[in-house]
């Protein structure tokens, strides 16, 4: 197991009002509404998630640096769990042309409103799971996904990732001090397991998972 930082790069000098983007309406209302992850969730008003989820290009590094990493090579075969509506899966085709990546996700929404590029590699399943047999990929990424999952289906889930994919390499948010736990409890919707970077290596050992990670910290 590795500790790779792919992602947070993206997260820092944030500028996000971690307590001011409610408007007034109840914090409690608005999880209710984005844990649909309906239109709400992805397209709806930022209250209750991303307040309009289209693709700007910004996991084009990220999906270089899974490829350089990985050393993967055209014909290898990569699942992203909790694709949304696959800007990841644009990217790492893009990245690495002959490569073969497919999409889950668990949200009929997202899946049907993806980039038309890539609708043929999506469909909606569940990340507990997975239709696939054991070890068709060469690598599951499974990026800001894994902390929806009650602990639970998220034990299920990490064991899945493991059956079927040779690698693995999962993001998650987590905290290191009050002040990005107080961010992240402010800033979140969707989270169901809320642990430090500590935590989190317990949870994988203790599930079998055996593949690379990465943490987002709310600074």
């Amino acid at each position: 197991m590795t500790c790779l930082d792919f992602i947070q790069p993206l997260h820092r000098a944030t500028t996000r009002d971690y307590r001011g983007r409610f408007a007034g309406e109840d914090k409690a209302s608005c999880a209710t509404k984005a844990k649909a992850f309906g239109f709400e969730y992805f397209d709806g008003d930022r209250r209750y998630g991303y307040g309009g989820y289209s693709y700007d290009g910004r996991w084009l590094p990220v999906a270089a640096s899974i490829v350089k990493h990985y050393r993967l090579c055209p014909g290898d075969r990569v699942l992203d769990v909790g694709c949304a509506k696959g800007f990841l899966v644009h990217d790492l085709l893009k990245v690495l042309p002959g490569l073969q990546v497919s999409g889950i996700d668990i949200s009929e929404y997202a899946i049907a409103n993806a980039m038309p590029e890539v609708k043929p590699h999506l469909r909606v399943a569940d990340a507990v799971a997975l239709p696939y047999a054991a070890g068709s990929f060469d690598l599951v990424v499974s990026i800001n996904t894994v902390h929806n999952l009650r602990l639970p289906q998220l034990e299920t889930a990490l064991r899945e990732f493991e059956r079927v994919g040779k690698r693995k390499y999962v993001v998650t948010d987590s905290y290191r001090n009050e002040s990005e736990k107080v961010n992240l409890l402010d800033w979140q919707l969707t989270c169901e397991c809320f642990f430090t970077p500590e935590e989190w290596l317990w949870v994988f050992h203790h599930c079998g998972y055996t593949g690379d990670y990465g943490f987002i910290f709310f600074e």
